[in-house]
Parts: structure tokens; sequence; C-alpha cells
């Protein structure tokens, strides 16, 4: 019998790393202060009505010529390298696929975020991830990014959930992930899933995983958060924790408990349709 399979589906900024990715060195080399790229986006937002996140692209593309600088692949996972993670990340991964290796069960981890794609290649957990879904840029024969080959905003990120749940990882395979599939036919079920994010923008994740049978948490870095405080005033999610993902912390100590009862029902579940079957043959072979 194949191995259950949960997975731990990720918001990046302010879930995984401090802030904003675009704030540790991007924006830095740009000469710029957060508030000033990040205000030029919304003045691109207002002037002509774009999407959000298509703006920040676009604004990305454009500092980036006025400044001289090559925005390739290279250049944005090289951003990567700066990024700060929040403490106990860098060993969170393997401390919790051993914990899911002890209990028989195989964990899975993904991104789903609206930051940048390459951005997150170039730091040193993206090795970790089964998939990472987030904004990436069309880049032309010199290698420099021209348009955007895929940009993610907060309730698009929903799909993402859908495609991880039916394995149809696939980001442009819409064929498959619309076909009709039978709960048990999924990769991954609902109930299976932990959602972990931030704040406001993630949720539609963190409801649709909730609703569904699974789980979803919300971090904040300390102190008091008044985003939290409204996501539990409006039954959102299920768990808060402060953003410490060190071992031993509150954030690893409920994770693992997600996954022991995730892997118990799992096997009261295989259990069950086991001893169905055994019966059901017995009582044909009395008929026969």
């Amino acid at each position: 019998m194949a191995k259950t399979t949960i997975g731990i589906l990720y918001n990046f900024d302010k879930t995984l790393c401090t802030t904003d990715m675009q704030e540790y060195s991007f924006i830095k080399n740009l000469g710029m202060t957060p508030s000033e790229f990040w205000g030029a986006a919304a003045d691109l937002t207002s002037k002509y009505e774009v999407e959000k996140i298509l703006s920040y692209m676009c604004v990305m593309i454009r500092k980036c010529k006025e400044k001289g600088i090559k925005l390739t692949e290279e250049y944005l996972r090289s951003c990567g390298e700066n990024v700060v993670l929040f403490k106990g990340v860098s060993s969170w991964f393997d401390r919790i696929n051993e914990y899911g290796e002890s209990l028989g069960v195989n964990i899975e981890h993904y991104i789903i975020s609206s930051g940048t794609y390459e951005i997150i290649q170039g730091t040193p957990i993206a090795k970790y991830f089964k998939r990472i879904y987030a904004c990436r840029y069309m880049y032309n024969e010199d290698g420099e990014a021209v348009w955007p080959a895929l940009a993610i905003n907060y309730t698009q990120k929903t799909q993402y959930i859908y495609r991880i749940s039916k394995g149809v990882l696939d980001a442009n395979d819409d064929y498959n992930l619309n076909r009709v599939q039978d709960g048990s036919q999924r990769r991954i079920a609902y109930n299976n899933m932990i959602y972990i994010g931030d704040g406001m923008t993630d949720i539609p994740c963190m409801k649709m995983v909730k609703q569904r049978g699974g789980k979803s948490i919300a971090l904040y870095p300390s102190g008091r958060s008044e985003t939290v405080k409204t996501l539990v005033e409006d039954n959102r999610i299920n768990y808060v924790c402060v953003a410490d993902y060190s071992p031993n912390s509150s954030l690893e100590k409920i994770v693992k408990l997600m996954i022991e009862n995730m892997a118990v029902l799992d096997r009261l579940k295989n259990k069950e349709e086991q001893q169905l079957s055994q019966y059901r043959r017995a009582y044909e072979d009395i008929d026969d």
C-alpha cells in the first residue's frame, strides 16, 4: 500500500522570511526605499487600473532599466541569497520530513506565493519544495525579463491547492486540472493539507483548506497582531503561532500533532476499508 502523503503549503513573504523578499537586496540595489518602490507600484495601479501583482512586476522591469541593471534569472536568484528567514526555518524541513517518516507518512512542501519565483529559487531552502508556485518572468534572447510569464494574485492562489490535491502540478495543464476526479483518486486529500500563512492575503487559501478538512495556521512575528486578531474573529484559521520554526517551538509542536492526527486517521481509514473488504469477500463465498 502506498504511503500517505501530507502536503504543507506555505506563503513565503512574512511567513518563511521576515519581510517582502524584494526588500532584502532587489529594492536596495535600485537605490530606493521599500515605501518608494511599493508606492510606484501603487501609482501604476491607480493611474492605469493595472492589477496589483502585475504593477509590481512592471515596476521591477522599469526601475532596472532606469538603473542599468540587467534583470536576468541569475540576478534575481542572487537577490534570494540575502533573504532573511525566520528562526529555525533552515532546519525545519529536514526535521518535519524525519518526523513524517517516523510515522510512516510522506511529507511534501509547497510554496504558493505572489512573490518572485526566481528570488525564491535563490534562497537556501528552495531545494526542499516539491513545487514553487510564484510570479515568473519571460526572458528575451539576451536573458533579460521583458514580460510576466505568470502572475499569481491572492485569489488565484487557490487554484494551486486544487493542482496539488489532484497531482496536476504543471501550472499550464488546465485540461487535467478541470477533469472530474473522484476523491479517492486525489494525490493529497484536502484533510491531509496544512496551510501556513501570515495575513489577509492568505485568506482565500486558509479558508479553502480549513473548510475542506485541512488545517490553517496564521503566523505573526511577535507581540500583538491586529491582522491575526481579525482572522481569529472571522473564523478563517485553526491555530495562531509566533513565526518561530525552532525545535520544540509552539509551531513545531502543533504541526507535529497535526501530522500525527492525519497519520492515525489515515491508518484507521485503511483498516476500515480492509475489514469491510474482507467481510464482503466472506459473504460472497457463502452465497456461492
